[in-house]
């Protein structure tokens, strides 16, 4: 019997598109709907806060802009502060004297005071000078006074010279009792010296005191010497020559109503640039008259006093209470008739 014939499977159906349109599921349709619609609100929204974003730093932009320039007006605070030096020429004039530098440029470690340090201290009254007059004048310090004897034979010399007397120390704890018998003098303050055994006085100011112990120093002084006046230093060159420690006190000493005279111990001196930086007149000593103490050689030095003092209006001699520096001033008056010898207060202008 004949097999019959095999028969051909039947090929699958292609699925066109349609079909498979009409198969997917209304579910899928939904989601897909929804993811769309989901990354159009987030790229929406993301602009929203890109334009919000914007908007407020220019806003912020605006503002910073607007409150900087209420602060700097035209004409301000480097206009005012010429201003200032016009209306105080004595502490302009009083820089003129030869071997008074202009200040170096600070280094890293002294560095100045901020401008706010020294707004914070404006109001307290400069320094300002008043030796100009038809005589040159001409100011005689004799330091290292603790001794009532020595003070005596100051007063004797019938002559304007100023004490300049040691705080209490351990071998004289009453120096601040001769205050009450000179009518003029001032305080010879012990600070930090490049020799040792000059460190040795107690309680000689040290670069290494922090500002507070310099503040509590100077507030001490006020209390022991409540009329004083001015302060010069006791050597101090290491000290005068520190900017940061010479700052400190220079503030605190401005704090309590003292003007300090620099005796000059160092070249290296930087308080001229720490009174210029408070507007103050720079005061300093001008010859020392008795490194040698013989009367011939102090005489030399007065002289040469009274010549800087002719060609400057004033000038600043230091001794100290020697025998020979005593004699010396005694005998002096020819010598010294071309000027006028006054006490320290005399240059300078009351407020």
């Amino acid at each position: 019997m004949p097999s019959e014939p095999k028969r051909k499977p039947a090929a699958p159906r292609k699925r066109t598109k349609s079909t498979s349109r009409r198969s997917a599921s209304p579910s899928r349709k939904r989601s897909s709907k929804k993811k769309k619609k989901t990354a159009f609100l987030s790229r929406r929204w993301v602009k929203v806060l890109l334009f919000v974003m914007g908007a407020l730093g220019l806003v912020g932009i605006g503002y910073c802009l607007g409150s900087c320039w209420e602060q700097k007006p035209a004409g301000s605070k480097q206009h005012v502060r010429h201003k200032k030096d016009a209306a105080h020429p004595a502490s302009a004039t009083s820089h003129a004297k030869p071997g008074h530098m202009q200040p170096k440029t600070v280094t890293k470690h002294e560095r100045k005071p901020s401008r706010s340090v020294a707004k914070e201290h404006e109001e307290v009254s400069h320094v300002k000078l008043a030796y100009r007059g038809d005589r040159a004048k001409l100011a005689i310090i004799i330091d290292d006074v603790h001794t009532r004897a020595q003070l005596d034979a100051i007063m004797a010399l019938k002559m304007p010279v100023t004490p300049s007397i040691f705080p209490p120390y351990t071998l004289s704890p009453h120096t601040n009792k001769l205050a009450t018998y000179a009518p003029h003098y001032m305080i010879h303050l012990p600070m930090e010296s490049g020799n040792a055994k000059f460190n040795r006085q107690s309680k000689t100011l040290m670069t290494t005191a922090s500002s507070v112990q310099m503040a509590a120093r100077i507030h001490e002084l006020r209390r022991l010497f409540p009329r004083a006046r001015f302060i010069n230093n006791h050597t101090g060159s290491v000290f005068t020559e520190n900017y940061r420690a010479m700052d400190m006190l220079y503030r605190a000493m401005r704090k309590e109503g003292f003007i300090f005279i620099d005796s000059k111990t160092t070249a290296k001196s930087k308080v001229r640039q720490i009174a210029r930086h408070y507007g103050d007149a720079y005061v300093a000593r001008d010859v020392f008259i008795d490194n040698i103490q013989e009367v011939g050689y102090i005489h030399g030095q007065l002289a040469k006093a009274a010549a800087l003092a002719k060609k400057h209006g004033y000038a600043i001699a230091i001794g100290h209470p020697h025998e020979a520096t005593l004699r010396a001033l005694r005998s002096a008056k020819g010598l010294l008739k071309e000027v006028e010898v006054v006490y320290i207060d005399s240059l300078f202008r009351e407020e």
